[in-house]
């Protein structure tokens, strides 16, 4: 498969590895990295403080991101869409600022099996400390959450409902249109991880009515410390902020304070302005490209490497469903994740292993951990081929383990 992208990323380049791992960080075009340094050597100051042009230009910036941001997932408005560091941070804001002050007793938070632990044990925290109660929907044995599940599951106690778009374990793409419209319907907010999709995805958050909706940069390919916080207007303006200090205020008198209209009411002290470029400069990127193209891409490279893997008796493959994004789980039989990584290391192939910070839902399948490849724009049917080599290096190590 012929790559004309690979070419911009010059850690793949310098040093031949077959990068699977995109879905704990993608790697960064030479695009991007320009347009960080290009900010630091031209327009490094603190946005929103000074009155001099150096400042004004870093504002203009930085502020030019959040617009670029808000048009890339629709939203309607730029002050929907709130910097973070990242999507933990995110969804943590939801956890403090609605969550604490919005649940009680008799409430119910719903969220899937497959969450992220960043979208999960915030929420424990606030069940804790509101008496409200965490029930889960589970997956069938493709993967999935059954409309029967998201109907039952759902109901007139519901007030929050959390789920990934893409499970970052097992590649599923759940429903998330059916979940957010009956969860809508029982009166409930829905809080949306898209970390793993809006990489990835074309996604409009306003198709999708989303309540919340939260990502991380680094994972499509901007630097790392900026995420993405979006949000209704409505339920904005109500929360109180998360962080307290500078450029949050409206006024400050010796007891008390005003805070500053949305987004700057939740953007306290000086922000991450360079990962705001780069996180501009990716959206470039990916535009320039084509969302459906990016997905296009990644469908055909998944549907290969489904392919390939199921030739190896070898191999367990985990969550074979028709709704899969580039994300694939898998175990050599009889041998550890981490043994098999190190074996694919040698052969400068890139992968994950562990449990991927979502251990509920390998407790769920009964396993401890897995392997997990997980695609971008940059990866060929090649690098797919040295996956493929490498497992058979690992067979041959490990025969006598294999089941």
């Amino acid at each position: 498969m012929d790559n004309l992208y690979k070419k911009d990323f010059p850690i793949l380049l310098e040093n031949n590895i077959s990068y699977l791992d995109s879905a704990a960080t993608a790697q960064k075009p030479l695009q991007v990295i320009n347009a960080i340094n290009n900010y630091y050597k031209k327009y490094n100051a603190n946005p929103h403080r000074g009155a001099y042009k150096l400042s004004l230009e870093s504002t203009k910036l930085y502020d030019d991101a959040r617009k670029k941001v808000a048009k890339f997932i629709n939203s309607k408005s730029e002050k929907q869409i709130i910097f973070t560091k990242n999507a933990t941070e995110s969804l943590n804001i939801v956890a403090y600022s609605y969550g604490l002050n919005n649940l009680c007793e008799k409430d119910k938070i719903v969220l899937s099996i497959m969450e992220h632990h960043s979208n999960l044990v915030p929420w424990q925290y606030v069940s804790k400390n509101t008496g409200s109660k965490i029930e889960y929907m589970y997956i069938n044995e493709e993967g999935e959450i059954t409309d029967e599940e998201i109907n039952r599951k759902i109901d007139t106690e519901t007030k929050i409902v959390g789920i990934t778009h893409v499970s970052n374990v097992l590649g599923t793409i759940n429903p998330i249109e059916k979940i957010i419209k009956r969860a809508h319907s029982v009166g409930a907010i829905v809080i949306v991880d898209a970390t793993q999709s809006v990489p990835h995805l074309k996604v409009d958050v306003q198709k999708l009515d989303a309540d919340f909706l939260a990502f991380s940069g680094h994972k499509m390919l901007a630097p790392l410390g900026i995420g993405v916080l979006y949000a209704k207007r409505e339920l904005l303006e109500k929360m109180n902020p998360f962080l307290y200090g500078g450029d949050m205020i409206e006024y400050v008198y010796e007891q008390n304070a005003t805070y500053a209209e949305i987004p700057a009411k939740y953007e306290a002290g000086t922000q991450n302005v360079e990962g705001a470029v780069g996180l501009s400069a990716a959206i470039d990127y990916l535009n320039n490209i084509g969302m459906d193209k990016v997905q296009t891409l990644e469908k055909e490279l998944t549907s290969y490497t489904l392919q390939e893997l199921q030739k190896l008796a070898f191999i367990t493959i985990y969550g074979l469903t028709n709704k899969h994004a580039g994300v694939i789980s898998f175990n050599v039989n009889g041998v550890h994740p981490h043994d098999v990584a190190s074996v694919l290391d040698s052969e400068n192939v890139c992968i994950r292993s562990g449990n991927h910070c979502a251990q509920p839902l390998l407790r769920f399948m009964g396993i401890e951990s897995t392997c997990r490849v997980s695609f971008y724009i940059y990866n060929t049917k090649e690098d797919v081929d040295r996956l493929i080599d490498g497992l058979y290096k690992t067979k041959k190590l490990f025969a006598k383990w294999i089941r």
